[in-house]
């Protein structure tokens, strides 16, 4: 019974498959026939259309080409400083900090007193010295006036005197020492740093001035170049300075081209003195150095990116060209130069009044159909 049922049932099965692709094959042959007349539909209407054959065309954006002028500039970032920048230390062997007479950000002027170091030991020794000074003074006064009537030896008169002097002599060392146991300012300008402390010892040999001097009366811009650009930058070359803090360029020219490379970095140092009249700046200010190493006053320069790459064709770019009535999209192998902001000079491949095609050239192909 079991057996009976289950033939029953495949046979049921194959039955309902087999409708059911008879009913695919029945979709399939309306849907041939549909497809057929919509074929003939679109033919008829593109022989309506297009006499000729069917054209088609990819419009595009053109422009006409115009020598101009292209300038090329080496790029590098680099700092403003005051035109005198000095770290001021004690001129003698230093001494402990007893007073500062200045604040960060005070104006003072050259040989104005910064800081006081202690010098008690030396006024001590002065004083003793200007006891023996008197001393020997009254000895060689008394010496002198013998001498002058004629009583005693020259060698007492001479040896007096010789006292006396010395102990001048001592007098005057004292007292300069005395005057060097002050910080004073060697220029004008205003302190910008005081790193010294009251109580501090302060020394001619420390690696840290007592303070820090800077003269913005004239300011200039710094920067370490590349050994590469030794040949190319000289003084006198124009240069564009970019102040990023002020979002403002000056036009200058490069000041001083150092001769010595740096044998750490390879590099060496460019100067660029600014005008102060128009700026407030601050010493360590960004500047970004734009120095021009070559210019070309009539020449054909296009957008980097215009510019294609083929790895069997190299460089190139598409023109726009009209042949038998028909605009046409023409690829044309170009020899580019040096490139900046973005424009690229280029030496042999276009000329005056070829038409680039500036939008749509992702896509072309030679000899493509274009509107434009």
């Amino acid at each position: 019974m079991k057996k009976i049922l289950f033939i029953s049932g495949l046979i049921f099965f194959l039955f309902s498959c087999g409708n059911h692709s008879t009913d695919k094959k029945v979709r399939l042959e309306q849907l041939k026939k549909e497809h057929d007349k919509l074929t003939i539909e679109i033919m008829q209407l593109e022989k309506e259309l297009y006499p000729s054959g069917r054209e088609e065309t990819t419009t595009v954006n053109v422009s006409e080409l115009k020598k101009q002028s292209f300038e090329h500039y080496i790029e590098v970032q680099g700092r403003i400083d005051g035109n005198e920048n000095i770290g001021v230390s004690p001129r003698n062997l230093g001494g402990v900090v007893t007073k500062i007479r200045v604040h960060e950000g005070d104006y003072v002027t050259r040989g104005q007193v910064l800081a006081e170091l202690d010098a008690d030991v030396l006024k001590q020794q002065l004083k003793d010295l200007q006891s023996k000074l008197a001393f020997a003074t009254d000895i060689f006064n008394r010496q002198k006036a013998l001498w002058d009537q004629k009583i005693g030896s020259e060698v007492q008169y001479l040896q007096a005197k010789n006292n006396m002097e010395s102990a001048q002599n001592g007098i005057n060392t004292l007292q300069d020492q005395i005057k060097m146991s002050v910080i004073t300012a060697p220029i004008d300008g205003a302190v910008e740093d005081i790193p010294i402390k009251v109580g501090q010892m302060a020394s001619s040999a420390s690696p840290t001035p007592a303070f820090r001097i800077v003269n913005f009366s004239k300011a200039k811009a710094l920067a370490d170049v590349g050994e590469a650009y030794s040949s190319k930058i000289q003084t006198g070359d124009a240069v564009k300075v970019f102040l990023p803090d002020f979002d403002q360029e000056l036009e200058e020219k490069v000041t001083f081209a150092s001769k010595y490379i740096n044998p750490t970095n390879r590099t060496f140092l460019v100067e660029v003195d600014l005008p102060v009249n128009k700026i407030t700046f601050r010493a360590n200010m960004i500047a970004v150095l734009r120095i021009k190493d070559y210019a070309n006053p009539s020449t054909i320069a296009i957008p980097q990116n215009y510019i294609q790459t083929s790895r069997d064709e190299g460089q190139y770019v598409f023109v726009a060209k009209v042949e038998n009535g028909k605009k046409v999209a023409r690829k044309r192998p170009v020899t580019p130069f040096v490139t900046f902001n973005g424009l690229t000079e280029i030496i042999t491949g276009l000329n005056e009044g070829d038409k680039i095609i500036t939008a749509g050239y992702k896509d072309l192909y030679d000899g493509q159909l274009i509107d434009f």
